[in-house]
């Protein structure tokens, strides 16, 4: 077995943020919202808040650490289905990272995130609530806009859905991911396919990360104050 160190302290805070965020913009939205006396105020910033770290993941899948990076766990069509037929047959080779399916999901996970956020600074309920750009490109836009927010919720529901299930599969198969999450570190059988285990991968500058997180934190506060 060998240990590496996959995710960085930054990956570990943005997902477990993420989790948070999306589950208190789920229960203000699903159920009467209490104890919260303006259920859709508390979701509206719940959202703002994820907008703040959606926005530090995609800077941080393009300037972040090795594993975290898009280029490293975005694998072409050919390589996810080849991944995809070794685990029907439950011999997946060892990933570090996200294995090949799992990086796609990832994608897919944050553009759907993503458009749920955006979307949301159009809406308005019509009656307490009205969002920051809710009067910017006119009622009829808003209002497809509020049928997409509320389509891709239920697709939301199906991803995290398929997230859940996948954590259980590979926890069948000896990988733990939310340990790994929690440490930054996975044991893994064998030499992984995404990285050069004979060095070490160099960290990402301090300096760097506090820029990204400045730039994330000033898009939560934007539409927190506007």
């Amino acid at each position: 077995m060998k240990h590496i160190h996959v995710w960085d302290a930054y990956v570990r805070l943005f997902h477990w943020a993420l989790v948070v965020s999306v589950l208190v913009s789920f229960y203000t939205m699903k159920t009467e919202g209490e104890p919260f006396l303006f259920p859709a105020e508390v979701h509206a910033k719940a959202g703002y808040i994820a907008l703040g770290l959606l926005s530090f993941r995609w800077l941080w899948g393009f300037f972040g650490s090795f594993f975290a990076r898009f280029t490293t766990f975005l694998a072409s069509p050919g390589v996810s289905f080849s991944y995809a037929i070794s685990l029907a047959r439950r011999q997946p080779k060892p990933y570090a990272g996200h294995n090949p399916i799992g990086g796609w999901m990832v994608l897919v996970m944050l553009l759907s995130l993503t458009f749920q956020g955006v979307s949301g600074l159009f809406l308005s309920d019509d009656i307490f609530f009205e969002a920051p750009l809710y009067a910017t490109l006119g009622e009829d836009v808003s209002k497809t806009l509020l049928t997409l927010h509320r389509y891709n919720s239920t697709l939301l529901w199906v991803l995290i859905g398929l997230h859940l299930a996948a954590i259980v599969a590979h926890r069948l198969m000896g990988e733990k991911l939310v340990g790994a999450m929690i440490t930054g570190n996975k044991r893994l059988p064998g030499p992984p396919l995404d990285a050069d285990t004979s060095r070490e991968t160099p960290c990402t500058p301090l300096w760097r990360a506090l820029l990204i997180m400045a730039c994330a934190c000033a898009v939560s506060l934007l539409w927190w104050y506007w």
